[in-house]
């Protein structure tokens, strides 16, 4: 079970080679809050003037002041390029210019989530308690279609047996359904029974470092790699921006080193391997709930 915050470290490791790339960093060697603009650090010849990077905030640096070990922001730094200045305990990583931000490799990673909809849906369930007075129930807000009915039979066989007629609105109305879907039932069960639910919804995007991949998406838990994978490809190609020559004499000559267009040649051959575990996640996931026929009225 993977977490928001390990598949950001995950996508970052596919993206760096593991090992390839090493990043310069530090630490805080005390709490700075929201506000400072002063940030106290172990070793301050690890960093230079610039963007650094702590946790998921991104701040500019102004001077690095070797004697002190400190590295002094102008007002504008903390929280850079629309990230959140927050505050950042004792020991908290400092990395000198990340070749991937955080923030930006998470935003990618919700990008790939949101994607993958349709060919791989979201899966939920509900359940309710059958009474034969009503046949509409009320289904959870974002439900879009059913994958499986079934009631629990009565006595100590504890079989679930298929509801063979059903129909689903996903536009109910909202005074008698708030959720704004609903399905009914028209077969015949033993009332007080319990009705089990199996429906597609659109993943979830991930928010908090700790949220759970399959809890807070729907997805099942072997798409967590199509998800980075996905991510991957959507980020590697920016390689390319710092080598386009005539940006400074540093930029051509990483141009000449490292010709443009490596990282979009890389980029593509990350897409086809996306493109080939999104084929097979769309048809496992057909496998586990093969179409069925159901009747309505």
């Amino acid at each position: 079970m993977s977490t928001f915050g390990a598949m950001v470290d995950d996508t970052i490791a596919y993206l760096s080679g593991y090992t390839g790339y090493q990043d310069q960093a530090t630490y805080l060697t005390s709490t700075v809050d929201f506000g400072a603009t002063t940030l106290p650090v172990f070793d301050s010849s690890a960093m230079s003037r610039g963007l650094v990077e702590i946790e998921d905030e991104l701040v500019w640096v102004d001077t690095v002041d070797t004697s002190n070990q400190v590295l002094k922001v102008p007002p504008y730094g903390r929280g850079f390029r629309s990230t959140t200045a927050v505050t950042h305990t004792v020991g908290t990583r400092v990395v000198a210019a990340p070749m991937f931000p955080r923030r930006q490799v998470a935003q990618a990673l919700n990008d790939a989530i949101q994607a993958i909809y349709p060919n791989v849906s979201g899966i939920g369930s509900t359940t309710f308690t059958f009474n034969p007075a009503v046949s509409t129930y009320s289904l959870p807000t974002g439900s879009e279609d059913i994958l499986q009915v079934k009631w629990q039979s009565p006595g100590p066989s504890k079989e679930w047996l298929p509801v063979r007629r059903w129909d689903i609105d996903s536009s109910a109305v909202a005074s008698a359904f708030a959720t704004g879907s609903s399905i009914s039932i028209y077969d015949a069960i033993v009332p007080g029974r319990t009705v089990s639910v199996v429906y597609t919804k659109q993943p979830s995007v991930l928010v908090n470092k700790a949220d759970d991949f399959a809890t807070v998406t729907g997805l099942p838990q072997s798409c967590e790699d199509l998800v980075r994978l996905g991510a991957a490809y959507r980020l590697i190609p920016f390689i390319d921006s710092p080598h386009l020559a005539g940006l400074s004499a540093e930029a051509d000559l990483s141009s000449n080193m490292r010709p443009v267009g490596g990282a979009g040649a890389l980029g593509k051959q990350i897409l086809q391997m996306y493109r080939l575990r999104l084929q097979e996640e769309t048809s496992r996931q057909q496998a586990l709930f093969p179409v069925r026929v159901h009747y309505t009225r």
